[in-house]
């Protein structure tokens, strides 16, 4: 009785593994000159706050000079990481964060000073939050949405609208009806940018194959 040959050994297919990205070093990331900017700008945030909400002579001053130097680091650190190519995940992250820190902060002290709506800084704060939520829900599908030009042009108006309400604290009535108007505007551009945000949300996300297909 013949004994049949044994099988042979199947044969081990080895496949190539795709090597993780290297992890970018968190540390080099926090001390770059960009993201050094944007912490500092959220570094500034509570003295912003302490000082508009402290009786002192010279408050108004003080408080629009930080503000205004935490607004320029706004510019500069995203000048910068451009300049410099160190456009960071960390930076992507932060920036954003110390944008709504700053903002916010300045805009409810302004309510608790009596100097501004509170209604209309609900609506803008409330724009912030949800076009944050609806790019971070395209984020997870794969999508990044652009900037808008309108939002750009709220950010604007927002800088200007909070320094007029500052210096209109105790200096005279024209520059608070600035900062009022002002303020309007900051609304209006929130709330078209928010608009924008949305269609290109529900184009992008919502509705893939039809925006594909154009």
């Amino acid at each position: 009785m013949s004994v049949p040959p044994p099988e042979a050994a199947p044969e081990l297919i080895l496949r190539p593994q795709a090597v993780p990205p290297p992890k970018e070093d968190v540390a080099n990331e926090i001390w770059n000159l960009p993201n050094s900017l944007t912490l500092f700008r959220i570094f500034l945030v509570p003295f912003l706050v302490v000082v508009l909400l402290t009786k002192f002579s010279g408050r108004e001053y003080a408080g629009l000079g930080i503000f205004l130097l935490a607004a320029i680091t706004d510019f500069l650190d995203g000048y910068f990481a451009r300049r410099m190519k160190k456009i960071t995940r960390l930076g992507a992250l932060l920036d954003p964060i110390a944008d709504k820190l700053l903002m916010s902060a300045a805009f409810i002290s302004l309510v608790e000073l009596g100097l501004a709506r509170a209604w209309i800084i609900v609506i803008i704060i409330g724009r912030e939050f949800a076009v944050s939520g609806l790019r971070s829900i395209a984020a997870q599908q794969g999508v990044t949405i652009a900037a808008s030009p309108l939002g750009k042009g709220k950010t604007v108006s927002q800088v200007i609208a909070i320094s007029l309400l500052i210096l209109g604290y105790e200096l005279g009535d024209v520059i608070p009806v600035l900062g009022e108007v002002a303020l309007w505007i900051v609304m209006v551009f929130a709330l078209a940018s928010g608009v924008d945000y949305f269609f290109k949300f529900a184009r992008a996300v919502l509705r893939p194959d039809h925006s594909s297909s154009r």
